[in-house]
Parts: C-alpha cells; sequence; structure tokens
C-alpha cells in the first residue's frame, strides 16, 4: 500500500454525502504548494465514518492541514468523453494547523487522535475540564505488620516494620 502525507490548504468547503449503507464520506481537496515556479498540486482527499462527519465543520476553505493516507487511482470519462485519472488520497489521519482563523475550535485540533493539540490557543470562551479531586489516602486501616526485603551489603535481609522500630529501640 502507498502511503503519503500532504500538507497544504483547502481549496473550498468540504462536502459530505452518505453511502447506500448510511457511512458517511467527507471529501475535500488540499493545495499542495511547491514553490513559486512549480505548480500547485491539488489532492483530492476522502475520510470515511464518523469521523469524518466530526471534523466537516472544521475542514472550510482556507484552513491549513496536514493530511496522510493511502493513494488510490480512480478512473472516469469527463463531459467530452475522454478518459481522465487521477490520484486520491483515503485519509487516515488529519491535522488541523493553527493560523489566524476564527473558526470555533479549528486550531490544533489532531483528527487522528481527537485530541487538542497543547500548543494550540483555546479557543474563544474554552474551559478545560477540571480534573476530579483525588481522595486523601487513608492509612488507618494499613496492618502495621507489612513484610518488606533490604539488601544489606549482599545479603537479604527480611524484616518487618514492627521489628525494625524494635530493633532501632533497643540501640
Amino acid at each position: 500500500m502507498n502511503n503519503i502525507t500532504v500538507a497544504g490548504q483547502l481549496g473550498k468547503d468540504c462536502e459530505s454525502r452518505f453511502l447506500p449503507n448510511g457511512d458517511a464520506v467527507t471529501s475535500f481537496s488540499v493545495a499542495d504548494s511547491q514553490g513559486r515556479d512549480k505548480p500547485t498540486i491539488w489532492w483530492n482527499c476522502s475520510i470515511f465514518g464518523k469521523r469524518g462527519e466530526a471534523l466537516a465543520q472544521y475542514l472550510t476553505k482556507g484552513q491549513a492541514v496536514t493530511v496522510g493516507g493511502s493513494i488510490s487511482e480512480r478512473e472516469w470519462t469527463d463531459k467530452d468523453g475522454n478518459k481522465r485519472k487521477s490520484m486520491d488520497i483515503r485519509v487516515a489521519d488529519v491535522a488541523l494547523q493553527g493560523g489566524k482563523r476564527e473558526s470555533a475550535g479549528a486550531e490544533g485540533y489532531q483528527g487522528g487522535t481527537g485530541q487538542r493539540d497543547a500548543a494550540a490557543p483555546a479557543p474563544k470562551g474554552y474551559q478545560a475540564p477540571r480534573p476530579a479531586p483525588k481522595p486523601a489516602p487513608n492509612f488507618s486501616d494499613m496492618d502495621d505488620d507489612i513484610p518488606f526485603v533490604l539488601n544489606l551489603t549482599g545479603c537479604d535481609v527480611q524484616a518487618t516494620s514492627k521489628q525494625l522500630r524494635r530493633s532501632k529501640a533497643a540501640r
């Protein structure tokens, strides 16, 4: 299988449609600009399933993205009856790149992992969930006669906490 990673900007808003079996397909095109003297390569990309549905709100024209996936060749006939071919990307991973966009929550979203990029600023009004406080440890129910092993100059000595306290008190 041929894998590829492409970074660029979306040329237009994505389009979502549904297959006869009910699965969602979200399609978009990424402009891969090779530089001033080279032509821009347009990649047709497709995400299948719920991830595509979830990302559709963020995949808007001008959004900088990095996509990774497998390449597939597609053949079709155009309006004039000419046979055409294109190389498409079946997307496995999407990373929305940050920038000066105002789309809610788009900056730094990692589509492949479902997590935000820590370096990206939080969207306006976003509050990180607070972790639940950890309960204080309760040592009252612990047995004071817990065995452990000491290694003193190569000799293994087994003792309990009560025995060590007694030996310290005897000194």
